[in-house]
């Protein structure tokens, strides 16, 4: 047991990896291919080429079998973890027929063909007809259909990126349920696709046929094909076991298992995230979704383009920082970091509401930065950015303890974000719970990881997997000053932002029509 190897695959927006893990939960070793992270046509348009995804796993699978051939000959199995609504088009001969329609791209499908009007007047009455229509007109499947109706009709298969790439391993068109994270006809209580008579089926727009068929976590789908093995040099009829999404397997990674822990996943969509036995709605009409451990759920609350604005800050404010880091050899974050110090607790009266991107709850909201003076500097904006994204993801974790009926305890991170000590303490004291940090940031291969060993009877089940392979490498305590600092703002000024600036969110929405 102890020289077996589990290989992860992981494939975000900006990179894949290759990992290699042991059932102790240790990364032996690691291959990351970085690639650009969209090409865009049009202004928010956001696609990538699938087969540059299958590449780059063939070229990190390359790296580990050249550089650690030792370690390559004991692998016995491998799982897929993936970036989530990110959905390939297909045709009978398996071919890719477009670039995938990544899961941060803001094009809109026109959708003339209005709802029957029985759906109309039951969403109307529950308050979600504007939502629902948004997602209907986010759905690629509508999009493809109302702009390329000739490529559609070629569609054999539409997969998420997951179910692509088991597919290209193995050669079937099968799917973790725990992936099925997007804008597709999922009916995510019952955990199958939607029974024939739901109306849902016209909101995302795809036939059923087209579908992959679905299998639980820690199940084998498939086995590596000949064809497989020998692009990647994987050997030939290794089990490839199914997990889950990114942010599921980065879920399970931290050893989030029940509802006394909440999962924060600092990333391009910033997520609270926990795990519970029945199913429940973090917010009205919004689904728990399938968690890797099989029978579970993960409600969520994200915060869309949320340690994105991380980035975004960086490229707009912060050429002074990025020149002296490639000077160091370092990364900009590591010093913007550093200049977190330099800032108390709430940034002195600079707020920062993370809705770079509207949500399906408040699609009329914006982006709002309030409480400027002349004592602000970059180094405030920045950490208000921090600050920001921590006061909607505490406002997430109140809905969830509202909902489930249960306080969460322990707080645990994952993702870029959690790699920062500061912004680990941060988060802390703004959720006035102790946060937990694992021994690697590589949380979803390493979920993706205890998936497979599972799914290959090293242990018994999940927990004991949990109990092998997740230590917490530190842990940040709350410090009562801040905590209370953080309390007030967050109370008598964080959450009246949105409700006494939604009305003119509405009022841009209508002039200026974006």
């Amino acid at each position: 047991m102890a020289k077996s190897l589990m290989l992860a695959i992981d494939c975000g927006t900006q990179s894949i990896r290759g990992i290699l893990i042991d059932p102790t939960g240790q990364i032996i070793a690691k291959a990351k291919v970085e690639f650009e992270p969209y090409f865009s046509d049009l202004p928010g348009w956001a696609e990538q080429d699938p087969e540059l995804y299958w590449q780059g796993l063939i070229q990190a699978c390359q790296i580990l079998k050249t550089e650690y051939p030792e370690e390559w000959a004991r692998i016995i199995g491998v799982s897929v973890t993936t970036q989530r609504d990110t959905c390939v088009c297909l045709d009978k001969k398996g071919q890719v027929l477009r670039a995938a329609i990544l899961w941060l791209d803001q094009r809109h499908a026109e959708c003339k063909k209005p709802l029957p009007l029985w759906v109309q007047l039951m969403l109307s009455a529950v308050g979600m007809k504007d939502s629902m229509e948004l997602v209907r007109k986010k759905s690629c499947a509508n999009w493809i259909k109302e702009n390329q109706p000739q490529l559609w009709e070629k569609t054999d298969k539409y997969l998420l990126l997951s179910g692509y790439f088991n597919y290209k391993l193995t050669g079937e068109t099968v799917d973790s349920i725990a992936a099925q994270i997007g804008h597709i006809p999922f009916d995510y209580k019952n955990k199958k696709w939607l029974s024939s008579r739901s109306f849902k089926w016209e909101v995302f727009g795809v036939e059923r046929d087209k579908l992959p068929t679905l299998v639980d976590s820690g199940q084998i789908l498939g086995y590596i094909s000949g064809a497989a093995s020998e692009k990647t040099g994987i050997k030939k009829g290794l089990p490839v076991v199914s997990s889950g999404s990114d942010k599921g397997c980065e879920t399970l990674a931290v050893g989030c298992s029940n509802l006394e822990w909440a999962s924060l996943s600092f990333g391009s969509t910033a997520t609270i995230q926990t795990t519970s036995d029945y199913y429940f709605e973090p917010l009205k009409f919004f689904p728990s979704y399938p968690a890797v451990i099989p029978g579970k759920y993960n409600p969520e609350v994200e915060i869309f383009r949320g340690y994105w604005m991380i980035s975004w800050f960086k490229q707009e404010f912060s050429t002074r920082e990025m020149i002296e880091a490639k000077k160091k050899g370092i990364l900009a974050e590591q010093l913007l970091n550093l200049r977190l110090k330099e800032v108390p607790a709430g940034s002195q009266g600079l707020f920062l509401q993370p809705y770079w991107g509207p949500g399906l709850k408040n699609p009329e909201a914006k982006g709002a930065i309030i409480g400027f003076g002349d004592v602000h500097t970059r180094a405030h904006i920045y950490r208000s950015i921090i600050e920001g994204i921590n006061y909607a993801l505490l406002d997430g974790l109140e809905k969830i303890e509202a909902r489930s009926g249960q306080q969460i305890k322990k707080i645990a991170v994952s993702g870029g974000g959690s790699q920062s000590d500061v912004i680990c303490q941060i988060t802390a004291n703004m959720f006035n719970r102790p946060v937990y940090r694992i021994q690697t940031y590589e949380t979803s291969g390493l979920g993706a990881a205890i998936a497979g060993f599972v799914g290959l009877k090293l242990f018994r089940s999940f927990d004991q997997a949990i109990k092998n392979m997740v230590y917490y490498h530190k842990v940040f305590e709350a410090e009562p000053d801040h905590v209370k600092v953080y309390s007030r703002l967050y109370k008598r000024v964080y959450k009246k932002i949105y409700p006494r600036l939604q009305k003119l969110y509405r009022e841009i929405k209508t002039i200026i029509n974006y």
